[in-house]
């Protein structure tokens, strides 16, 4: 029966591997804010060729700003960065159906996060648990998945505490993200009121989260998102204040940060306001998306993981928020001008060059793919 239930597994995963290779689109989801038209999450198909069709409703939902993917690519999960939900404080999170045919999303239930303006969530690794970061809550959550994909109650709520030297942005916590390590064991929570990253053990299977660590990020910074390299070794946060971007040394085996150094998003003779909102990594490459100077900054990683300015290149649009990187495309959110815009990645100098390729979504914001 194993060595049956093994060859089974072998064809399953070649079977798999296949059909990615023979692939020739990437179902891509847009998040949005649902305040100028939009009606909730959008789908389209990316081919490769870097072209994106016409996106359509998938599903209708209050200002779905984040979404992630499950690892089975059956289910797709989505905030409601909101204050209130049904009459309960907090945000919602939805659980939907994938239509592998058409990409139309089914609600399988949704959950209250206990925090205000949800803003970002993952799913771990195994695909046991939704975890959640709450804005304006200052807090976090971890629900559990069932077996047919649905959201059970918070099985854990931490709220943060405390405040940083911003007196008008870091009055209190704000938590912005939450992340889970390759090896599934720590998750970091990026807190930009506090100006801290806040380690957690995760028990993946029961969503729990135990404190464990809390990283200081440089004062007045407010980290926003982070990012793993692939190698395990280091970790980037884009600071959204002072438009600049962290490196850190990674040690798996503790779950820790050391802070390695700071650079500047933006260039030197820019004179108007910028924030920065989303950080990714690629190959030997860092990228950040500056709002205001509305762009992405371009960054080569070093052998000791410290970065060096490789330029900027135009979203072609205004305030661009997250973006994500699929295959050898960049597809980014421009959420004033309402587009979403492909790039081309050249793997060997990171530079970014437009496929002539876009989309109108209304204030778009969060871009994942299945």
């Amino acid at each position: 029966m194993a060595r049956w239930l093994h060859l089974v597994l072998l064809l399953s995963f070649s079977t798999a591997s296949i059909h990615a290779e023979d692939r020739k689109s990437e179902r891509v989801y847009v998040g949005t804010y649902t305040g100028r038209g939009s009606e909730g999450i959008y789908v389209a198909e990316l081919d490769n060729t870097g072209k994106l069709s016409t996106p359509r409703l998938a599903a209708k939902i209050t200002n779905p700003s984040f979404l992630a993917v499950h690892p089975n690519r059956q289910w797709l999960y989505a905030v409601s960065e909101v204050e209130t939900t049904d009459g309960k404080k907090g945000g919602g999170v939805t659980a939907f159906l994938i239509d592998n045919s058409t990409g139309i999303l089914t609600k399988i239930n949704s959950q209250v996060t206990g925090g205000g303006a949800p803003c970002y969530l993952s799913v771990d690794k195994k695909g046991k648990c939704v975890l959640v970061a709450n804005y304006s809550g200052g807090s976090v959550t971890a629900l559990p998945i069932k077996d047919d994909g649905s959201l059970g109650e918070p099985a854990s709520f931490i709220q943060h505490t405390g405040k940083s030297i911003n007196k008008q942005r870091q009055e209190s916590p704000h938590a912005h993200s939450i992340n889970v390590s390759a090896d599934n064991r720590f998750a970091f929570a990026a807190d930009l009121g506090t100006d801290e990253i806040r380690i957690y053990q995760l028990d993946a299977d029961k969503a729990l989260l135990t404190p464990c660590q809390v990283v200081k990020t440089p004062a007045g910074g407010g980290p926003r998102h982070l990012s793993f390299h692939p190698n395990g070794h280091y970790a980037y946060v884009n600071n959204e204040m002072t438009s600049s971007v962290t490196a850190y040394r990674f040690d798996a085996a503790q779950g820790m940060l050391t802070e390695l150094g700071t650079v500047s998003t933006i260039p030197a003779d820019f004179k108007g306001e910028n924030s920065t909102a989303e950080v990714k990594v690629h190959g030997k490459f860092v990228y950040v998306s500056n709002r205001g100077h509305d762009s992405i900054a371009i960054f080569e990683i070093k052998d000791d993981g410290t970065l060096t300015p490789k330029g900027h290149v135009s979203t072609q649009g205004k305030t661009p928020r997250n973006f994500n990187l699929i295959g050898n495309y960049l597809v980014a959110a421009n959420q004033d001008t309402g587009n979403v815009v492909v790039f081309k990645i050249d793997e060997k100098t990171g530079s970014l060059t437009p496929t002539g390729s876009s989309a109108k979504v209304s204030m778009p914001v969060c871009i994942v793919h299945w």
